[in-house]
């Protein structure tokens, strides 16, 4: 009966020193939500055209794809919505994979982007992303798509 309470007490134990652990070996619990909620803050953003918001996800530097400092990323939302068919597009995420410290981070996501006119999936990929720390929270500092290749056409087969 003893070697059983202690076991409990043991178990309780090490569930409350498990937040302190993993807050000193790389992101705490707080991080991983604050990060959750920008990658939602961003595809809200462009989704609803709103380039001021979505170019806040960023650092005053951040880079996405070619597009460098906020007006440029600004810029990026206006032609997207004017000229590129972003006002029928919406950005789907999952798998969400965080990794770093309490400064800076890495994530890997996958994008499906949706065509709404046609409900047809427009584009698949993933974003690579480096995240920074800053006194306004957690924002990006770098963020690449890396696009899925077409399919291969199926190999046609000669008649007999």
């Amino acid at each position: 009966m003893k070697n059983n309470l202690f076991a409990a007490a043991l178990s309780v134990l090490a569930m409350l020193a498990l937040p302190g652990v993993s807050q000193a070996d790389g992101l705490s619990t707080q991080d991983y939500i604050e990060i959750e909620q920008l990658y939602a803050a961003y595809n809200i953003a462009i989704d609803t055209n709103e380039p001021e918001a979505w170019a806040n996800t960023f650092t005053a530097d951040g880079v996405f794809m070619n597009y460098t400092g906020h007006d440029a990323l600004a810029g990026f939302v206006k032609a997207w919505h004017e000229r590129m068919g972003g006002g029928t597009r919406r950005h789907w995420n999952s798998n969400l994979r965080i990794t770093g410290d309490a400064a800076k981070a890495q994530g890997m996501v996958y994008l499906m982007l949706i065509d709404t006119a046609g409900k047809t999936i427009f584009s698949t990929g993933m974003y690579k992303d480096d995240l920074v720390k800053t006194p306004q929270g957690w924002r990006f500092a770098k963020r690449n798509i890396v696009r899925d290749a077409a399919p291969a056409a199926p190999a046609q087969q000669q008649p007999k």
